[in-house]
């Protein structure tokens, strides 16, 4: 997918195209497009030079360590404290809600050289059954932290550079709604009564938290984006 096709991607949910007719008006499929949209912020958080620059960034990643999926001792790490610190990075995740085995998956690929395994390269490192990768894997594209790509008949998992960026901006807009929920529930009991001024703090706190968010996650985005190309 071009620059140009991206470019007139986010004009189209601008325009609040359906990726059917987006797909069409590229001479797309539209599972191009619905997956393109999903890897790079969704509907409402796609960026045209975001996602190009996250393509490209993916692209060097996989042509500088392909299959890398272990530590080298020759990159100057010891093995067996990287294995230790991955074990306290899977604690973290777990600590922070995660499910366990989740949680390994996401570190496993986090860590990688490449940022990217193959269902198959994190059964065999990890001693995991397909089964439990493969609903790691979906609770984890779910929330937008990872994307699948189909290779011929293998399904690859791969973190993007911009993870934190869509999770942090997800977690911002469902802020957001939080907000709006307890502003019209404060209308409906009324701030003069205990219920609905608990309501108007709760609205006024998760106001504040979004807006400070998503402040947050756009000064990241354009830092990102003044980055030079590597």
């Amino acid at each position: 997918m071009t620059s140009e096709d991206r470019r007139r991607i986010a004009e189209g949910l601008a325009a609040g195209l359906s990726y059917a007719e987006i797909a069409r008006r590229l001479g797309r499929s539209r599972s191009t497009v619905t997956r393109e949209i999903a890897r790079n912020g969704g509907p409402h958080g796609y960026r045209a030079a975001r996602a190009q620059h996250a393509t490209n960034w993916r692209a060097r990643r996989r042509k500088r360590a392909p299959h890398a999926d272990v530590p080298h001792p020759t990159d100057n790490r010891d093995v067996r404290t990287a294995r230790e610190f991955e074990e306290q990075f899977v604690a973290m995740m777990i600590e922070s809600g995660m499910a366990p085995m989740t949680a390994r998956v996401f570190a496993a690929l986090f860590l990688s050289e490449g940022g990217s395994l193959t269902a198959t390269e994190l059964v065999r490192q990890l001693h995991l059954s397909p089964a439990t990768v493969s609903n790691a894997a979906k609770w984890l594209e779910q929330r937008a932290m990872i994307a699948r790509e189909r290779e011929a008949r293998r399904v690859r998992y791969l973190v993007d550079v911009d993870v934190w960026y869509r999770t942090w901006a997800a977690s911002a807009r469902t802020i957001a709604i939080w907000a709006d929920t307890a502003r019209h529930g404060a209308g409906i009991f009324g701030t003069d009564t205990p219920t609905g001024d608990r309501l108007r703090t709760t609205s006024q706190f998760f106001a504040l938290l979004g807006h400070d968010m998503g402040q947050a996650a756009e000064h990241w985005r354009q830092a990102l984006s003044m980055q030079p190309q590597r």
